[in-house]
């Protein structure tokens, strides 16, 4: 696992030398502390910089950035090729007629530069299995080439400033280039209070983007726009699979899955440095752990992290699953101020603002896993391809009520609600609220009925799922500026999927997935200096998931059920079948206490006003709210400290 950075500039440019790609490098000296390195062609105009994380093949002959054999190319890259010796023995059997590469050492780098230069570039980054970013620079043909791998596991930022093109694994390295003058992007803080994210290709600075997942961005020396082209692309995987759905039985699907995920977890066991898992307990993590120990002939690291406050604790699950395997199991309880501490870190660690607060647990249990292991697996990515999340369930139970609605009637509806404003509802439940069953109509009533107003104006399950997802359900008011378009917004009905529970599945994995859990989990783990490895999206799993039928996913109201199929061979149903718990910190209650003077600083109305990024009032009366205890806005207000905290870093 490394980092990269580099620039493309007119020839000669000042902007273009050692010590500014030196500078690059040092800002992400976190995901490559063991070694790093430089590659300059003045002439050309191009720079590469690299941090190393030392895995596979620790000799210098791993060292970046790394030239091909012939000299044409060089690359800078972060990740890792799982499949690298069996493409190395491919390369070897055939040459074609010529020689086979001249290979000095062991690393997959090496491998990558090889299978390029025989099949060129998209044909061999189809045949990496992996989690990858690269830049990779054509001498001959003077084409730089921006790669990420199919999932969007690693992260590649890009932009122009100026005459000069900047790109790099973090933010905080393209903000090291002198040139560098970051305006934010009001649309994409607009897609922050949406989403707690902000979804690629978009990023918080105006005119820095993402290169999207499973694409090569090309940019010819000279030229101003780049070109990205997929080389893989979920969409046609999600229809394809619906067209072509799995005809076996139950058990062979079973059998099917579990030999790919033994494969995806062997091949991501190998390393040259020690190794383990985290385990919170879930399907998902457990799944994980289990394949390692039957596949390992010693006790595989695994790592939980607890809290005391009831609904927020899984190590005790996790603990019950590490005994059955018989794991060499480390857990640690959290304080409320151990986890409170690592709040002033996330605008560092995030670069950009990130407000999905399980942010601080990941952080805790990555930092736990780095005092014995350079490598952990994580579970993610289960809830997205077998349809784990309850939100699913939930959706498609409102969808299949709105659809037998006209939506002229819909329409009428929700326009008799609207004609009163929700504080006008609010003081006509007042009277009546002790007759109304349910406490949670009863606070906010008028807010709710809004939202019910909004829904039943929504034409499709597209819609729907964004309106559900969504935190600020109108952020360009809030932030004076229009959201740019995104894969939740672009008004793409998905018709080549067949219901509603494959439309949110493909639209999850296309934008929560790699812009909220993977950079999640990237940024955590790297942020330590450990590699994270996300086996469940190998994208031959996530192929194969794809083509199961619904059936095979939920059944008798259990969500993931082929998966759980698989662990139940491993771990007693008993330990696994419980209500689902999400990696979370009790947020809510700490901005009512310890972390309240914090939060008020960050919120005081004459700053949010002054600051200008923010309409005050809506904000103060959430936080009204939260302190008065009438209603948790904590995920709301979350989005808006994260960029407080941020814009604070950013100005000190």
């Amino acid at each position: 696992m490394c980092g990269l950075a580099g620039v493309l500039s007119p020839s000669g440019s000042p902007s273009l030398s050692e010590n500014v790609l030196e500078a690059m490098a040092r800002a992400i000296e976190h995901r490559g502390p063991d070694d790093h390195g430089l590659w300059l062609d003045r002439g050309a105009g191009v720079g590469l910089a690299h941090r190393r994380l030392s895995i596979l093949d620790l000799s210098p002959h791993g060292h970046q950035p790394m030239l091909s054999e012939s000299g044409r190319y060089v690359i800078a890259y972060n990740g890792e090729i799982y499949n690298f010796e069996d493409i190395r023995q491919r390369l070897d059997a055939d040459a074609g007629g010529g020689e086979s590469p001249r290979w000095r050492g062991g690393s997959d780098t090496e491998v990558m530069l090889a299978a390029i230069e025989r099949w060129g570039v998209e044909a061999a980054v189809r045949q990496f299995i992996g989690m990858f970013a690269f830049a990779l620079w054509d001498s001959r043909e003077r084409l730089l080439f921006l790669a990420r791998d199919r999932l969007g596991i690693k992260p590649l930022y890009y932009g122009w400033q100026g005459r000069s093109f900047f790109f790099g694994s973090e933010l905080k390295a393209i903000k090291a280039h002198p040139d560098f003058r970051g305006e934010v992007d009001r649309g994409a803080l607009g897609l922050l209070l949406r989403h707690n994210y902000i979804p690629a290709p978009h990023s918080i600075y105006r005119g820095i983007h993402k290169v999207l997942p499973g694409h090569i961005l090309t940019l010819k020396a000279g030229n101003r726009e780049p070109i990205s082209q997929a080389y893989w692309s979920a969409l046609e995987v999600a229809e394809r699979g619906s067209r072509e759905p799995f005809s076996g039985s139950e058990e062979e699907a079973t059998d099917q899955l579990e030999a790919l995920l033994r494969d995806a977890i062997k091949l991501r066991m190998i390393a040259d440095v020690p190794l383990g898992a985290f385990l919170s307990g879930g399907i998902d993590s457990s799944t994980v752990v289990a394949l390692m120990q039957a596949q390992s002939d010693r006790p595989v690291k695994t790592f939980s992290i607890g809290f005391h406050e009831k609904g927020y604790n899984e190590a005790e699950d996790a603990k019950k699953i590490a005994q059955h395997l018989g794991t060499d199991h480390t857990e640690l309880y959290v304080t409320p101020e151990e986890a409170m501490a690592v709040i002033p870190r996330l605008p560092d660690l995030y670069d950009e603002p990130f407000s999905d607060s399980s942010q601080i647990p990941t952080f805790l249990v990555s930092q736990l896993a780095k005092k014995k292991v350079t490598v952990s697996l994580s579970g993610d990515g289960g809830d997205e391809f077998f349809c784990g999340y309850p939100r699913y369930n939930l959706g498609e139970s409102v969808w299949n009520k709105m659809r037998r609605l006209p939506m002229p009637l819909r329409q009428l509806a929700a326009g008799m609600v609207t004609t009163l404003p929700p504080k006008a509802w609010d003081a006509l439940f007042t009277p009546v609220g002790w007759v109304v069953p349910s406490k949670k109509i009863r606070v906010n009533p008028g807010d709710k009925l809004h939202s019910l107003a909004r829904i039943l104006r929504l034409d499709g399950p597209e819609a729907l799922y964004r309106c559900l997802v969504s935190h600020w359900k109108d952020p360009a008011a809030m932030v004076g500026a229009a959201e740019p378009p995104t894969f939740l917004s672009n008004g793409k009905t998905l018709s080549g999927l067949p219901g509603f529970l494959e439309k949110v599945m493909y639209l999850d994995s296309v934008s929560y997935l790699p812009d909220d859990i993977l950079t999640k989990v990237d940024r955590a783990s790297m942020g330590v200096s450990l590699e994270a490895r996300v086996p469940l999206i190998d994208h031959r799993v996530v192929e194969f998931a794809w083509r199961l039928p619904m059936h095979m996913k939920i059944r008798d109201n259990q969500n993931k059920w082929l998966l759980r199929k698989v662990l139940y061979r491993h771990v007693p149903r008993e330990l696994i079948d419980r209500p689902k718990m999400g990696f979370g910190v009790p947020v809510g209650a700490w901005l009512r206490g310890p972390l309240r003077d914090w939060a008020e600083a960050l919120l005081d109305e004459k700053r949010l006003a002054r600051e200008g990024y923010f309409a005050p009032a809506p904000i103060r009366a959430k936080w009204r709210d939260q302190l008065a205890g009438k209603n948790d806005w904590h995920p709301y207000l979350w989005d808006v400290l994260m960029f407080q905290a941020w814009l604070e870093k950013e100005r000190s």
